[in-house]
């Protein structure tokens, strides 16, 4: 991290503090600038920050998980590549250090200090969320030392992935009896005053804890002590449907308050849908079956065709092409142009979103797939059917094409024909566009198996720092770490050029 921003705050801390010896000197008092801060102002940003950080991410995230694709060919990403001395790819590095950082442990403080244990619950929440989501994408992260206030200290060493994941778990089992508590200073309209995602209702926020268990216990899956049992009874205990939904919203209004991918503020106008998602929607995958869910999420050419992107080809704009068999962008229109004034989008991506962070349909998949690989076919086909129409309904499917869809035993089979394939792939289409962090750690427990996810199709050549692999990791942040902590970088050899292609520890045994 940024020891020069380290060191001003550090400054600025101790000036304070000698400040604070002489009364007429205490500028700790300014009502206009406070030096202390309550957890209601501090809360809504933090929740901002994380979701525009998944979306950040997502735009590079989601080429290496074939949600979309460059229009461009040979795009770096699109290729399982990455961008040398440059912050892309390092958003939610970036949101969990820096605009949550110790704005998050001051919320954290004052709750405690104050008994806000609404607040506190929360606050211990979004820690572990941030942790879960950052380890996750980059494996080793700075944990024990993130917040060292030892203004000699320039160096900020790297914890194993296996730390952060037990710290995840750490702080949901100390929050959960937070989010209990009716004593002290807890209201659901002082804790609303802050929470922009749930509006202050504990209940759901305690039913998120406990999905960030199931996720954090299911990645463990190729671990010799993964045990389904835990992640059944942690998903049971999480999301009860359609209305625990944790969703961000957005005014929309205007570049500052409009969701990052809605078409305002022009995030996605040059990537087209990927062709792997479309193959999952128009049949080709399932033996002819079309999804009612194509036209509520894709978007087709100008002709009316579904085309999508596959990594690396890009798409020509030579005037050769014609315009209406071109693949659009997800608010269709043309890929590489300024959406025109009046462009309103659809499913999420709209100025308003809102955006999802964690949906009822996503954590019945992690179910399903924990039943499966128990041996519970049973348990796994009934989460399985039950995560399918959940994401039906949230895509705005009628309730007679539900029907139709789930009717059909190439969907939905007899408990003892349904394959670990059918649910990752179901599992796929309801987190595309949002869920680019659990799809990843999916592909990389299964190693991109086209036998699991089939018809996915790694790109057929790799940039030539990665030595002929996929990628397994984003690297750190680069103007916080490349830049000011190279000592730390060297000893986890995130200085190799293909560090990007190093296993993270939880998708190996």
């Amino acid at each position: 991290m940024n020891r020069n921003f380290i060191r001003l705050f550090l400054l600025s801390g101790l000036i304070l503090a000698l400040s604070s010896c002489d009364n007429y000197l205490d500028i700790n008092k300014n009502p206009n600038n406070p030096d202390q801060v309550e957890a209601a102002l501090l809360l809504a940003p933090i929740e901002v920050n994380y979701a525009l950080g998944v979306q950040f991410d997502g735009r590079v995230i989601g080429r290496y998980v074939q949600n979309w694709q460059s229009y461009l060919a040979n795009d770096t990403w699109d290729l399982h590549g990455y961008a040398a001395a440059s912050d892309v790819g390092g958003e939610l590095w970036r949101n969990v250090y820096f605009k949550a950082g110790r704005n998050l442990v001051n919320l954290i403080d004052d709750a405690r200090a104050n008994q806000k244990w609404d607040y506190l619950g929360v606050g211990l929440v979004m820690k572990a969320w941030g942790w879960q989501m950052l380890t996750d994408v980059h494996g080793e992260i700075i944990l024990s030392e993130a917040f060292d206030q030892d203004p000699q200290k320039n160096q900020f060493n790297y914890d194993t992935q296996e730390a952060a994941y037990a710290e995840v778990v750490r702080l949901l089992t100390e929050a959960i009896p937070y989010l209990n508590r009716t004593d002290g200073r807890v209201s659901q309209a002082q804790l609303a005053r802050g929470d922009i995602m749930y509006a202050g209702d504990r209940l759901k926020w305690k039913r998120f804890a406990y999905g960030l268990l199931a996720i954090n216990a299911h990645h463990l899956s190729k671990k010799s002590n993964y045990d389904p049992n835990k992640v059944i009874a942690y998903v049971d205990s999480a999301f009860t449907s359609n209305s625990d939904n944790a969703l961000m919203p957005f005014n929309g209004n205007s570049t500052a308050d409009a969701s990052f991918f809605g078409p305002t503020r022009q995030n996605l106008q040059v990537y087209g849908q990927g062709d792997f998602m479309l193959r999952l929607l128009d049949g080709r995958v399932f033996n002819g079956v079309k999804d009612p869910r194509q036209p509520q999420m894709l978007v087709a050419s100008g002709d009316g065709v579904y085309r999508g992107l596959n990594p690396g080809a890009g798409q020509s704009t030579a005037a050769s092409i014609p315009m209406n068999v071109r693949v659009l962008s997800p608010w269709a229109t043309q890929l590489n142009s300024i959406p025109p004034a009046g462009t309103t989008g659809k499913y999420i991506f709209t100025d308003k979103g809102p955006f999802p962070m964690m949906t009822y349909s996503q954590l019945q998949f992690i179910k399903a797939e924990a039943a499966f690989i128990k041996g519970d076919k049973a348990t796994a086909l009934t989460a399985y059917r039950n995560g399918i129409s959940a994401h039906m309904t949230y895509a705005g499917v009628s309730s007679a094409d539900q029907a139709t869809y789930l009717a059909n035993a190439t969907i939905v089979p007899a408990a003892g024909s349904l394959t670990l394939s059918q649910i990752m792939l179901q599992k796929y289409i309801a987190q595309w566009g949002w869920g680019f962090l659990e799809q990843w750690a999916d592909l990389r427990r299964y190693n991109y198996s086209a036998d699991v996810f089939s018809t996915f199709q790694l790109p057929q050549t790799f940039p030539t720092a990665n030595n002929g692999k996929p990628v397994q990791r984003l690297r750190p942040r680069y103007n916080s770490e490349y830049v000011w902590n190279v000592d730390a970088l060297a000893r986890i050899n995130a200085l190799d050029l293909d560090y990007h292609t190093k296993p993270v520890w939880f998708s190996q045994p």
